[in-house]
């Protein structure tokens, strides 16, 4: 072969042998993507139990990223609105402006208006989306009544469509129960109502643990559900403050390290026990 052609072919040999060699690298970023996107999603839920408000809005900012993947793009918008919704919650717990928390709670709504636009039948994006229209209506800032009359009308919208499509789904339950405990019994609520739901959503999810579902997709609850009993227990109107260590303790069983329950929650009980051994 002359020194001519050899200069021709040599080229397509580099190219032929830079396809066949990076072909896999190029592909293993596409086949990590869920990988990188769960890994994301531990630390988010690690980081709501640590309380670590500006943790959850770093890992909200690293999966965009990711939202353009039409295999998961719906979860992906889940975990980023729910990274926002836990940062606000959370920020009940501080003294952090209402306005930062108000801005958390519509930019996680739009995140999770966004998954429930990709996939319609995802219902935990519209559990979520009634709880933070909800949060928005009454927790955060005053508001008009055309203002706050639409937010609990979106509230009400997103939680039937809930309901309407799975009524026993565990973390509807949850975000259900405050609801009632702020209705009267005569309208359907009541303290009791609330923590019927809590137990509800407790028996449904212990029942379905060893059921396979995509590790994308929510299944968070027992450890919520075990807190709002704790806190139930203690507020309610005749409080059962045993029932309400023992719910609590159970939650730290599963999450040892969850900021709210060991920091904020047992000390309220504990100071209320001591209240109560001083009166007897």
């Amino acid at each position: 072969m002359s020194r001519k052609n050899n200069s021709r072919v040599a080229p397509l040999i580099a190219a032929a042998i830079f396809v066949l060699t990076s072909a896999p690298a190029l592909a293993r970023p596409l086949g990590n993507e869920r990988e990188g996107v769960l890994r994301i999603v531990t630390q988010i839920q690690k980081a709501d139990y640590e309380g670590d408000r500006s943790t959850l809005e770093r890992l909200y900012g690293e999966l965009t990223p990711f939202k353009g993947n039409k295999e998961f793009a719906s979860r992906v918008f889940y975990w980023r609105g729910f990274a926002l919704w836990r940062k606000a919650i959370n920020g009940f717990n501080e003294n952090v402006d209402k306005r930062d928390l108000e801005r958390d709670l519509h930019q996680a709504a739009e995140e999770f208006e966004n998954s429930a636009s990709v996939d319609p039948a995802f219902v935990d994006s519209k559990i979520a989306l009634g709880s933070c229209f909800g949060l928005l209506a009454y927790a955060v800032g005053k508001k008009d009544a055309a203002e706050q009359q639409a937010l609990i009308a979106k509230s009400r919208q997103a939680i039937t469509d809930a309901r309407a499509a799975a009524p026993d789904n565990p973390r509807l339950l949850w975000v259900l129960g405050p609801v009632y405990w702020n209705i009267p019994p005569d309208r359907g609520g009541g303290q009791a109502q609330a923590m019927e739901a809590y137990e509800k959503g407790l028996e449904t999810i212990r029942s379905h643990k060893n059921a396979t579902t995509d590790p994308l997709d929510p299944s968070w609850g027992e450890p919520e559900l075990l807190m709002s009993l704790a806190w139930s227990n203690l507020n309610r109107a005749t409080p059962d403050l045993d029932a309400a260590e023992q719910n609590a303790r159970s939650a730290l069983a599963l999450v040892p390290y969850w900021h709210y329950v060991r920091d904020i929650l047992v000390p309220q009980i504990q100071a209320a026990k001591a209240k109560q051994s001083g009166k007897s």
